[in-house]
């Protein structure tokens, strides 16, 4: 686990090298593939260029949504050293000027292969079907227009999204990948969620209390599929005897309290007659709950002062699929790229906004039905029946359930999940802000406030100084509240 509040406090060791340094340095792979493959080039294949600027779209995409403004008119131009910061309009309008070219080259086209190779014996996300390449580049290109709709300045998000559907999008494939082979793994012995869950500092982390609440309360029957009930059994919390935390009891055992009422929990005077037992004496508090029975959650961003009151056996765990190792001959759950429910729910979303014509209910209930499909379930009629299983309400309720599953279909890309609340504020309990510093934790910067961004590398400042300066200040403070333009 994180110490305290590091998850949440600025560290530029952690920022640069495992978020700066290696988006900012993917460009000139890149750059060096796309040079290699277009015409002229020394493995010249026009497929293969039109895959790299599909790929060049996802990296821009998650680059910018991670920083704002970032290097890419000029990012790629070797007579250029210092290039210019471009605002995130400019950058959504370049993906999708890259995806409109790779959607025109790939045309009809199915196979591709010459100079690296026949694509279908490297390709770990579609097999080497250029078609299916084809449907990424239009659902990422509706991604693209309903993150920018409503941005200043913005006057493309409605072409661009039913261009994107009239062209076809990932309907019943998914861009999804087990992990890398060895020999194209930078992380070294890390190529799959599971092996992050493993290995990573900070690693080993509980299923969050809002995604748990959520599908619970929607009698979802992906729960058990994707979390663990917890451990549970006999927990004994010993209460603190000195520091500032002994006049804190009372208020964290209530929140300790509230919690597992909230979950839904019946407190009894033993297991026969309740879910939970309760017993507490002026040193201790022990909570006794019926082993790997109960879904529970862990609340987000709590304070460092009330770690003693979460013991991990409290709390559900990740499903053995998607922390299992790889090279242990078990199934793995998939990073998503793009599933082929969002693309449906984008399609929803778009209806619902005025972008697209179309009925968002019948796509909302296709990509509920893809979205179990991942999952090897269908909605059941325990859950076709809740809140979440219909698009039924006003415009915002039903925009609000549009994102809450988009955000749970993107498990495991959470560059996305994290897009998809800054950019929609659903699920409302990921947005989690504190004025309370004894709960949930008021540390760093943020200041109570919700992480909107990372901040630039700290060497961008020395090598690249004039302009990493300018974009400062045009987009914001170089801080993790500053609202990017999407958000806005």
């Amino acid at each position: 686990d994180w110490n305290g509040d590091l998850g949440w406090v600025y560290n530029s060791f952690y920022t640069d090298l495992g978020c700066w340094q290696w988006l900012a340095g993917y460009n000139s792979d890149l750059t060096s593939y796309m040079n290699n493959v277009k015409a002229g080039g020394t493995l010249e294949d026009q497929m293969y260029y039109a895959l790299g600027l599909v790929m060049k779209g996802f990296y821009y995409q998650q680059y910018t949504e991670a920083f704002g403004m970032i290097p890419f008119t000029e990012a790629s131009d070797s007579s250029i050293t210092l290039p210019k910061y471009d605002d995130q309009l400019t950058i959504y309008k370049g993906i999708i000027a890259d995806l409109d070219e790779a959607i025109a080259i790939i045309g009809s086209g199915t196979e591709a292969g010459s100079g690296f190779g026949i694509l279908r014996e490297n390709d770990v996300i579609f097999g080497g079907n250029m078609q299916h390449w084809k449907q990424a580049a239009n659902s990422l290109k509706l991604r693209i227009a309903l993150r920018a709709h409503g941005g200043v300045g913005e006057d493309f998000s409605a072409t661009a999204a039913s261009e994107a559907i009239a062209s076809g999008v990932l309907a019943d494939v998914d861009a999804m990948f087990e992990g890398f082979a060895d020999e194209t793994n930078i992380w070294g012995g890390s190529s799959s969620y599971g092996d992050v869950w493993h290995n990573f500092a900070g690693s080993q982390w509980k299923t969050t209390e809002a995604m748990i609440d959520i599908l619970r309360e929607n009698n979802d029957p992906r729960l058990s599929l994707m979390a663990k009930p917890a451990v549970g059994g006999t927990m004994t919390i010993l209460k603190p005897t000195a520091g500032e935390g002994v006049a804190l009891i009372d208020k964290h055992v209530a929140y300790v309290k509230n919690m597992l009422d909230k979950a839904g929990l019946v407190l009894g005077e033993t297991l026969d007659n309740g879910d939970y037992t309760w017993t507490e004496t002026s040193a201790d508090l022990t909570i006794t709950m019926p082993e790997n029975t109960h879904f529970l959650g862990m609340p987000s961003r709590l304070s460092a002062k009330m770690k003693g009151y979460m013991p991990d056996y409290m709390f559900s765990d990740p499903a053995d699929i998607i922390t299992q190792k790889t090279n242990e001959g078990k199934p793995l759950f998939p990073t998503v790229v793009m599933a082929s429910a969002d693309s449906h729910f984008m399609i929803a979303e778009a209806i619902v906004k005025g972008l697209a014509n179309g009925d968002a209910g019948t796509y909302y209930q296709l990509g509920l039905e893809k979205a179990m499909a991942v999952w090897n379930t269908v909605p059941s009629g325990e859950f076709s029946a809740s809140n979440m299983g219909s698009l039924t309400g006003t415009m915002e309720e039903k925009l609000e359930k549009i994102a809450t599953q988009r955000w749970l279909v993107n498990y495991t890309n959470g560059y996305e999940g994290w897009s998809i609340v800054r950019d929609t504020g659903y699920p409302a309990a990921c947005v989690i802000t504190s004025d309370d510093d004894d709960i949930v934790s008021f540390a760093g910067e943020m200041n109570g406030k919700q992480a909107q961004r990372l901040r630039y590398g700290t060497g961008t400042y020395s090598s690249n100084g004039a302009n990493v300066n300018a974009a400062v200040s045009a987009q914001g403070p170089d801080l993790m509240t500053t609202k990017l333009w999407f958000a806005k």
